[in-house]
C-alpha cells in the first residue's frame, strides 16, 4: 500500500504541465506534410547516379490529401541494399511544396518518402493479439490489457513527462513501478504472489538504480551517442541525457524483472501450500534451486535481446578494422555493455531478494489460504 501511494504521489508531483517546448524537425518527419499513396506500375532500369547503378520509374496514385486520386511519374534512385517498389506497395509521400505556397491552379510533387508499413503491422498485431487470447484464455486477455496499460504509461506519462523537462530518472522508475502495480494485479490477481513479486521488483529496480547511476559516471557515459539524442540535444539544451541512458536502463530491465519474480514468489509459496511444515530457510533453499535455472535462461535472453538491437552497430565495430578493445571503448557499445550487465546483475540479485521475501510472507499465510489461492501456481 505505501508503495501505491508513493507511486501516485510521484506521477502527481511529475505529471507533465502546459505545453512541452516543440522540437525541430525535418519537414520529412512532420506527419501534416505526409500523405498515402499507392505504385502503380515500376520498371528498373540501370543508370549512374552518386552511389548507386540501380534506378526506377514508377507510376504512383496519391490516395490521400487534397490531391487523391492524381496519378504522377517518377524516377527514383535505389540505394545501397534497397529492394526496389513494385506494383501494389503502399507508400508515404511527402508534398514538396508547402501547399500555402502555391498559386492557385499551380501544380504540385509528391516525393515517396518510404514504403507504407502501418497495414501489415496491424494484421502482425491482430494475430499475436488473437493467438496471446486462444492459449491463454481470460488471462491472455488481462496480460493484455496489462500491455495496453503499460504502454499507455509510457505514452502519457513517461514520455511527455521528460519532454516538459521532468528529470528522466525519477519519471522512469515511477513510471516503472506504476506498470508494475498495474501489470501485475491484472495478469496473477491481488493474492500473496503478487505482493512478494512486487515487493522483489521494487527493491531490484533500486539496486538497479544504484549500479546504472554508479556504473554510468564511472564509465563516463553521455547517453549522446545516437543520431536521435543529437536531435533531442539540440531541441533542448538542458535535458540530462545521462539521466535519460539510465531511465531506459530501468525501463529495459523492468519485463524480465517481471518474469523472475513472479516465478520465484510462485514457487515459494506452491512449496508453502504444499507442505505447510516448510520454514523460512528450507523454502529459501528449495526455491533457489528453481531460480538459478531461471536465471541460466534468462540472463542470455536479456544479453542476445541487447546484442540483436545493437546487431548493425556491432558489424560495423566487428569489420575488422577496429581493434575489440577499442571498439569497446566507443560509448555507443559501453553503453549496451553498461545496460546488459547493470540489467544482468538486477535480475540475478532479484532471485533471492524474492525467494526471501516471499519465504517471510508464506509463513505469515495460513496453508488454507494459499490453497484457496486461484491464481496459486508456476508462472513464466
Amino acid at each position: 500500500m505505501a508503495l501505491a501511494l508513493a507511486t501516485v504521489g510521484g506521477m502527481i508531483a511529475l505529471w507533465p504541465q502546459g505545453d512541452a517546448a516543440p522540437l525541430t524537425f525535418s519537414p520529412i518527419l512532420k506527419s501534416e506534410n505526409k500523405y498515402s499513396g499507392e505504385i502503380i506500375s515500376a520498371e528498373s532500369f540501370e543508370c549512374r547516379r552518386f552511389r548507386t547503378r540501380r534506378c526506377q520509374r514508377v507510376e504512383l496514385e496519391v490516395t490521400s490529401g487534397p490531391d487523391a486520386g492524381r496519378r504522377e511519374k517518377q524516377q527514383i534512385n535505389l540505394g545501397p541494399g534497397s529492394p526496389g517498389y513494385s506494383a501494389g506497395n503502399g507508400v508515404e509521400l511527402l508534398n514538396e511544396v508547402p501547399r500555402e505556397a502555391l498559386e492557385d491552379g499551380a501544380d504540385s510533387e509528391y516525393l515517396i518518402l518510404d514504403f507504407d508499413r502501418r497495414s501489415p503491422l496491424l494484421w502482425l498485431t491482430v494475430a499475436f493479439a488473437a493467438l496471446v487470447i486462444l492459449f491463454g484464455r481470460l488471462r491472455g486477455g488481462l496480460s493484455l490489457l496489462g500491455l495496453v496499460v503499460s504502454l499507455l504509461i509510457i505514452v502519457f506519462f513517461v514520455i511527455p513527462a521528460i519532454l516538459h523537462d521532468s528529470p528522466p530518472l525519477p519519471v522512469a522508475l515511477v513510471g516503472s513501478l506504476a506498470v508494475m502495480l498495474t501489470t501485475i494485479p491484472l495478469a496473477h490477481g491481488f493474492g500473496p504472489k503478487s505482493m512478494a513479486a512486487m515487493a522483489g521488483i521494487a527493491v531490484s529496480l533500486a539496486l538497479i538504480v544504484a549500479l546504472a547511476v554508479i556504473f554510468a559516471d564511472v564509465a563516463h557515459l553521455n547517453g549522446l551517442s545516437s543520431e536521435e539524442t543529437s536531435i533531442l540535444a539540440y531541441n533542448n539544451t538542458g535535458l540530462n541525457f545521462q539521466s535519460l541512458l539510465i531511465a531506459g536502463m530501468v525501463i529495459g530491465s523492468l519485463g524480465v524483472l517481471d518474469d523472475v519474480t513472479v516465478s520465484q514468489a510462485s514457487t515459494v509459496l506452491a512449496l508453502r501450500a504444499a507442505n505447510p511444515q516448510l520454514r523460512f530457510a528450507e523454502h529459501f533453499r528449495r526455491a533457489i534451486d528453481v531460480g538459478r535455472d531461471h536465471v541460466s535462461a534468462t540472463v542470455n535472453t536479456l544479453v542476445l535481446a541487447y546484442a540483436g538491437t545493437s546487431l548493425t552497430t556491432l558489424l560495423v565495430f566487428g569489420s575488422g578494422h577496429i581493434a575489440f578493445l577499442d571498439a569497446v571503448n566507443y560509448e555507443v557499445i559501453a553503453g549496451v555493455i553498461v545496460a546488459t550487465l547493470v540489467g544482468s546483475i538486477g535480475l540475478i540479485c532479484a532471485v533471492p531478494i524474492t525467494t526471501a521475501l516471499s519465504a517471510l510472507l508464506a509463513e505469515r499465510i495460513s496453508a488454507e489460504e494459499l490453497a484457496a489461492d486461484p491464481h496459486l501456481g508456476h508462472s513464466h
